[in-house]
């Protein structure tokens, strides 16, 4: 089964940075996942434009940059001139007035546009969205912070968004509590990606090698 398995960096360890990230490529890892958080938006402050530049100068992988600020079209260009063309770039269309316009600055500037999905929000609200982006982040849990729990309500509306994903050509992803299980039970359902964090990939004692692979060798 083929799928998708990103690095949640605000899970790593920022000592040796460096070291992390050719470890994960090492392993096989498909993507960095870059969560900027701005303290408004969400209750936390994660990571910011020079964590993100420092990352995509040390890997040829593809960022996955999640935007977790408020009014993203007024930085946006910070980020694009930064990324390479081919990133993936999502903003939360509850953060901004005209979602369509920040959204249409990133296609414009080469980068691959995508919206994250709160647990609170409605399928209805974000429709029309969904026919200009080509990613679905839904988050499990609440964003801003790691290490939190899975909200079981979230399923009705995965289950929404998996049958509106051929018809309004889309690839959907999870980011959130994301254990071994939820990738049994749900990548088989359609999803084309998981952001991995604290539940399965940072801080097991473990290489990442080794816990990639596995994944990789679930039975489905």
């Amino acid at each position: 089964m083929d799928f998708e398995l990103m690095a949640s960096m605000m899970c790593a360890d920022y000592g040796h940075l460096e070291k992390e990230v050719r470890e994960l490529e090492e392993a096989g890892i498909d993507s960095f996942h870059i969560d900027i958080m701005d303290g408004r938006y969400v209750p936390n402050f994660a990571m910011s434009l020079n964590d993100m530049c420092y990352i995509a100068g040390a890997t040829k992988k593809p960022l996955d940059v999640h935007l977790m600020i408020e009014h993203p079209s007024t930085h946006i260009n910070l980020f694009l001139k930064r990324l390479r063309k081919g990133d993936t770039v999502y903003i939360h269309p509850e953060a901004e007035y005209h979602p369509s316009t920040t959204l249409q600055k990133i296609i414009d500037a080469g980068m691959v546009p995508g919206i994250a999905i709160n647990p609170g929000t409605s399928v209805e609200t974000v429709m029309e969205m969904l026919r200009i982006v080509k990613k679905v982040l839904v988050m499990s849990v609440n964003p801003g912070n790691a290490g939190q729990m899975y909200l079981p309500y979230v399923g009705k509306k995965i289950a929404r968004l998996l049958k509106l994903k051929e018809e309004m050509d889309f690839q959907i992803y999870w980011d959130g509590a994301c254990s071994a299980d939820k990738i049994q039970q749900f990548a088989p359902k359609g999803f084309d990606g998981f952001v991995l964090g604290t539940t399965l990939l940072f801080g097991k004692g473990k290489s990442y090698k080794e816990i990639l692979d596995g994944v990789r060798e679930m039975r489905f």
